[in-house]
């Protein structure tokens, strides 16, 4: 009895110490926020009181706020009042008030870029190319992005006037506004071979509900498999990510925990209804702009072994925000958790906590990331995103192309084909002409579409260094032989490189006569992943050999190699 006792008594002191340490330490806390707070609050009003200059109070405690914020990740963030109806468009509702039309700037000036089908510009005949004069009597020149979205964006009903620029006539345009719902499945039907295909755009509200009534409708037409395309899908609501999963996952099965610093914010997600198809063959397309909701889709699906992965390694956003309501109509969202996938793997690929002295962020060691199992036993990585299972090289456009588009002769051109064309042929099959591609590169006649390749680089680099050494009147003559050669070779780009700038010119084109819709349909015939997707879909052999983790599919090598392409 005397040890039992003695045990009490000392278990009873560990545990009064534990408390008393934890006291103090909450104490402590306690100590440490009043004082800074107080020194905080002190060097304001000094500020206030002292400084030279009259000061904004508002302004100087935005700054202060944000520069807190900023020591932490890039997803804490403070929303003042004036900002809380973009903040709530763009990571909650899908829907605002306004005309339907995205806006270009161009050295000041605003034009429209792409009418919405069906909403208030299009069908008061406002098209992609006309220049904006202004908005309701206020000129738009050198007006912000901001500015312009605050000018078109209102009540829906209330009237708008606009006063646009085409073929050098201004016209007036009376309209409505309407409320403008932009859907998270941005496009779904039947592709050939009898596949289905979503693709979601992001997960705000209503998605899962989206993907639901998409996949509803692919199944009238029993299709042999299904494409759930998420890639350049940025993410969105967690809870709308666990909705999709369970669409092909039976009931009672974790897709998704959440764990924070406070034990409120540790969360185990399951699936809570019977799944609307949980034996489709499926397939997730994903690339680097993949993120968040859509690396819990997609991870989840491969830990399971529900879906193949198919593309390249999404982008490594393994954290999870809350908002919270702060005084005066203002919001903070701040991360409060780290989220897992069924195998108990967290792909976050930077480590905010550790920053560097310099206040970079590297990514997660490879020294660290650590091998997880999915469901039947395939292995998978923590760390640096979803790695496909299937992995695809990305294409990456040439020079030339990026610079006809980003100096808007690809936009300018297609404004100018449609005047010509009445009408293309369907989108799903439509094609430039080679015709049409020659009258694209008179179109470039006396244009400036210069741009500096990698060798000009080196040659310029080589030139300031042949300077610097007293060499250059040595090299002079070689030099000029050898840039000549350069330059030469840049004008057969337009040549060589025909048929990726055929291809941007089709999709900008397309979209004119046919929309988002159109444009969607359009790039099929040139995209790699979804091929690859097909292929397999259309192959349960080869589909049961991914899933398996066998053969030419395996999956090899940890993060930092690539994923076996499919033979």
């Amino acid at each position: 009895m005397g040890i039992i006792k003695n045990n009490i008594k000392l278990s009873l002191s560990i545990g009064l110490i534990a408390i008393a340490a934890l006291t103090f330490s909450f104490k402590e806390d306690l100590f440490q926020i009043s004082k800074n707070l107080d020194i905080f609050a002190s060097v304001y009003k000094e500020l206030n009181i002292n400084y030279v200059d009259e000061l904004s109070s508002a302004k100087l405690m935005r700054n202060g706020i944000d520069a807190m914020l900023d020591n932490l990740d890039p997803y804490t963030e403070f929303v003042p009042e004036s900002e809380i109806e973009d903040y709530k468009m763009k990571y909650v509702s899908t829907q605002y008030g306004g005309i339907g039309a995205g806006v270009i700037h161009r050295d000041g000036r605003v034009f429209i870029s792409d009418p919405f089908e069906g909403y208030p510009a299009q069908k008061a005949d406002i098209r992609a190319g006309d220049e904006v004069i202004s908005i309701d009597n206020e000129k738009v020149l050198n007006k912000s992005n901001d500015q312009i979205s605050q000018l078109l964006k209102g009540p829906k009903e209330t009237p708008l006037k606009m006063v646009i620029l085409r073929d050098g006539k201004t016209i007036d345009k009376l309209l409505n506004r309407a409320e403008i719902s932009q859907p998270n499945v941005s496009y779904s039907g039947m592709l050939d071979g009898n596949i289905g295909y979503i693709k979601l755009d992001k997960f705000l509200e209503n998605s899962g509900q989206e993907v639901k009534d998409a996949l509803v409708n692919i199944n009238k037409n029993n299709p042999k498999g299904l494409i759930l395309d998420l890639r350049y899908n940025g993410g969105g609501i967690l809870q709308e990510a666990v909705k999709i999963v369970n669409l092909f996952v039976d009931r009672d099965v974790e897709v998704v925990v959440q764990k924070g610093k406070n034990p409120e914010k540790t969360i185990a997600y399951k699936t809570y209804i019977n799944p609307l198809d949980p034996q489709i063959p499926l397939v997730v397309l994903v690339n680097s702009r993949s993120a968040s909701a859509s690396e819990i889709v997609a991870g989840s699906l491969q830990d399971l072994d529900r879906a193949v992965i198919i593309g390249q390694r999404s982008f490594g956003k393994g954290l999870v925000q809350q908002t919270f309501n702060l005084p005066y109509n203002s919001l903070v969202k701040i991360t409060v958790a780290k989220y897992y996938t069924p195998s108990g793997r967290c792909i976050q690929a930077l480590d905010y906590t550790h920053r560097n002295e310099d206040g970079s962020v590297d990514k997660i060691p490879d020294s660290l990331i650590t091998a997880y199992k999915t469901k039947i036993g395939r292995s998978v990585y923590n760390g640096s995103g979803i790695y496909p299972d299937v992995y695809v090289e990305p294409y990456k456009f040439h020079q030339i192309t990026q610079v006809l588009v980003s100096k808007y002769y690809v936009f300018d051109y297609a404004t100018e084909f449609v005047k010509k064309h009445p009408s293309i042929a369907p989108a799903i099959n439509f094609q430039l002409s080679d015709a049409d591609y020659q009258n694209f590169v008179s179109y470039l006649e006396g244009k400036d579409y210069n741009y500096q390749t990698p060798t000009e680089q080196t040659l310029a680099s080589l030139k300031d260094d042949a300077i610097s050494d007293k060499k250059w009147e040595e090299i002079k003559t070689e030099y000029d032989n050898l840039k000549a050669k350069v330059s030469y070779s840049k004008k057969k780009d337009l040549t060589e490189f025909k048929p990726e700038i055929k291809r941007v010119l089709e999709s900008e084109i397309t979209q004119r006569y046919y929309f988002e819709n159109g444009k969607a349909q359009q790039a099929f015939q040139y995209d790699l992943e979804l091929k690859k997707a097909k292929d397999l879909l259309i192959n349960n052999t080869l589909m049961a050999a991914v899933l398996k983790g066998d053969g030419n599919y395996k999956t090899i090598g940890k993060p930092g190699t690539v994923s076996a392409q499919a033979e």
